[in-house]
């Protein structure tokens, strides 16, 4: 049996670990980028009050000599500087374009990360408890979550919503609830393959407990895939959410949402194109952005793409 590491020897290899992963996802193009974008974003969603130029749900009837769905206009690339400044325009209700966009990068990564950490934390509880089980309690539930994927993912969440009433709490809830047996069968197969280890049957002959067991030797080892998993559902997500307020079961108006702006001009995409591109461009580049970062991480996190990994 190989020596007891110390707690230094431990929190060393560990170290190097963390720093060896760092150094690969720095080696992976998508990640980079996928990380910049995403950076944009989170700082966007911090500073939008000091971005955005008007509030976001502020109808500026009254207030400027505007029209509705009024063209962008930025001075600088020669718009009249006796017209008042719209980056994005104006949209159907007289509201600065610009600045609902802004406001609405707030509410995705709300969105994406609220459900998906709902979501792997009762996919991880299941798939844990399943794995390491066995038997008629693993059959059980992974039988009723095949029931749950046996649905589309979005026909689910618009039958969850339905019932459940409009809204972005329950659109939020629906999205987390669909998300939920892909967490846990990740985690499931990563407790089948750790389980077997023979660190794992060490403890148990020390007669560790099997919550011991199963929370400080199985789950800690079954984080990797999981993570790649959590950062590609985060855009799904996202996504999904979109859909839901396009369809009027997501955020409701006047919350500044860009599924719910692409819904509420969707028949404005000729005469005020602007509408659709700018929030339609938005929930791409959030949604490549974790794509991008979830392929890097997978490939730095995978040790059979690494030729760098080094024993000691």
């Amino acid at each position: 049996m190989a020596p007891e590491l110390s707690v230094k020897q431990k929190d060393y290899r560990s170290n190097s670990l963390w720093r060896l992963t760092l150094r690969r996802i720095c080696k992976q193009r998508s990640a980079i980028i996928g990380l910049t974008l995403l950076g944009i974003l989170i700082l966007t969603a911090i500073f939008a009050p000091l971005i955005a130029s008007y509030d976001p749900e502020k109808v500026l009837i009254g207030v400027e000599d505007i029209k509705k769905r009024q063209a962008p206009c930025i001075h600088v690339l020669g718009c009249p500087e006796d017209e008042p400044q719209h980056i994005m325009g104006t949209d159907g209700n007289v509201r600065d374009e610009f600045s609902r966009v802004i406001y609405g990068s707030r509410l995705s990564l709300l969105v994406g990360f609220s459900t998906v950490g709902f979501a792997i934390t009762v996919g991880t509880l299941l798939g844990a408890v399943a794995g390491y089980l066995g038997g008629w309690v693993d059959n059980v539930i992974m039988r009723l979550l095949d029931v749950l994927m046996a649905f589309p993912s979005l026909l689910l969440a618009i039958a969850i919503v339905s019932v459940l009433g409009p809204g972005l709490q329950n659109a939020l809830l629906a999205i987390a609830i669909v998300s939920i047996p892909i967490y846990a069968r990740v985690v499931r197969a990563s407790v089948l393959s750790v389980k077997e280890q023979a660190y794992v049957s060490a403890s148990k002959a020390l007669g560790a407990s099997h919550f011991h067991i199963l929370v400080r030797r199985i789950l800690p080892n079954s984080i990797p895939p999981l993570i790649v998993q959590g950062t590609l559902g985060v855009g799904t997500a996202i996504l999904d959410a979109a859909a839901l307020s396009f369809l009027g079961l997501g955020a409701q108006p006047p919350t500044p949402e860009w599924g719910t702006m692409l819904g509420s001009e969707r028949n404005q995409v000729f005469t005020a194109p602007h509408l659709v591109f700018f929030p339609g461009i938005a929930i791409m580049l959030t949604v490549l952005a974790f794509n991008l970062m979830g392929d890097g991480l997978r490939d730095a996190i995978d040790p059979r793409l690494s030729q760098d990994v080094k024993t000691g």
